[in-house]
């Protein structure tokens, strides 16, 4: 069976669906819906899809699914539509900024029966998969302590970064999923703290660039996250998991892995520039296990849940930079 997809938002994100939507042979890529004609167009253009309205997508009989890649104030309506719909629907993070409104939405997913995944792309890199491995093999028996350090090259406009609903809802909700997901056990307390050590306009706009956040779950084990909207030297992803018998790492990652030394000295490429090229093999993985729940008809792992809690925890993250007090979560 070939699914068949509605790509919502043909931006830089959209791009990247499209190319894995492409390149899966069980998938097809059949309409694009943007507010900017021009932009759908060229990426239907380059996918042999049709340029078509949301309304016309929703009712439509040749589409089975839906990636929604457009701005966040719009998702959770749109999955609402789209699950009464019939479709199966991929969103990318968040569902929404306020978890009301995603407890809401996911209330409307779940009357409809509707398959929705949450775009939690790390799950799918092969080196953090193998991570996972580990830990699920014993091979470093009970984990204890979880260490993820992530920093973009740069920090966004100042524009995204205002509808973004700031650093914990946008860039670190990403490790609110990883540390789940390498933790075994959910988070009962979250300790933060933030600075604004990049970009002056960025703390005049409201927001964070410098972020550390401490989470802790129920037994004790503990994860420690390290944001940055600035790394100089490329796309810093890393990950460090401590259990009771050893350890597993994820290193930064590099287009070619080779070493040169010379007589000029000793060196080695520089790291990816961004997530476009560090997580294509994640991208290409998140939707061939999209694909495989939808035909199937079966829940989708990240899930609404997945979604709900990471914002949960950025959230709680974000009272706790501010009051500089531990927050509990229920």
């Amino acid at each position: 069976m070939t699914l068949r997809f509605a790509l919502l938002g043909a931006g830089r994100i959209g791009k990247v669906h499209a190319r894995a939507v492409a390149s899966n042979p069980q998938a097809k890529l059949v309409a694009v819906a943007d507010a900017f004609e021009k932009t759908a167009t060229e990426l239907a253009s380059a996918y042999g899809a049709e340029v078509r309205t949301i309304d016309a997508i929703e009712k439509a009989k040749d589409i089975d699914a839906v990636i929604i890649c457009t701005p966040t104030d719009t998702h959770a309506d749109l999955i609402e539509r789209f699950a009464k719909a019939g479709k199966a629907i991929f969103c990318e993070k968040p569902i929404d900024l306020d978890v009301k409104r995603v407890e809401q939405c996911l209330a409307v997913v779940e009357k409809a029966g509707a398959t929705l995944m949450v775009g939690f792309n790390r799950r799918f890199d092969p080196h953090f998969a193998a991570v996972r491995k580990a830990i699920d093999d014993g091979a470093i028996g009970a984990v204890e302590m979880v260490t993820i350090t992530s920093r973009d090259p740069g920090a966004p406009p100042l524009d995204y970064i205002a509808r973004s609903g700031g650093i914990f809802r946008d860039m670190t909700i990403h490790d609110f999923d990883m540390a789940r997901f390498l933790l075994g056990e959910e988070p009962v307390a979250v300790s933060a703290h933030a600075s604004v050590l990049v970009d002056k306009k960025i703390g005049e706009a409201g927001d964070f660039d410098s972020v550390s956040v401490i989470l802790e779950t129920a037994s004790g084990r503990q994860a420690v996250i390290s944001n940055s909207r600035r790394a100089t030297y490329g796309y810093d992803q890393r990950i460090e998991v401590h259990g009771s018998k050893g350890m597993v790492a994820a290193e930064n990652q590099r287009p070619v892995s080779i070493e040169l030394a010379n007589d000029k000295g000793y060196t080695r490429p520089p790291l990816h520039d961004f997530f476009m090229t560090r997580y294509i093999d994640a991208y290409a993985n998140e939707i061939a296990a999209f694909i495989a729940a939808a035909t199937a008809g079966k829940k989708a792992a990240p899930s609404g849940k997945d979604g709900l809690i990471a914002l949960k925890l950025a959230d709680a993250a974000l009272q706790s930079a501010k009051t500089g007090k531990t927050v509990r979560i229920d």
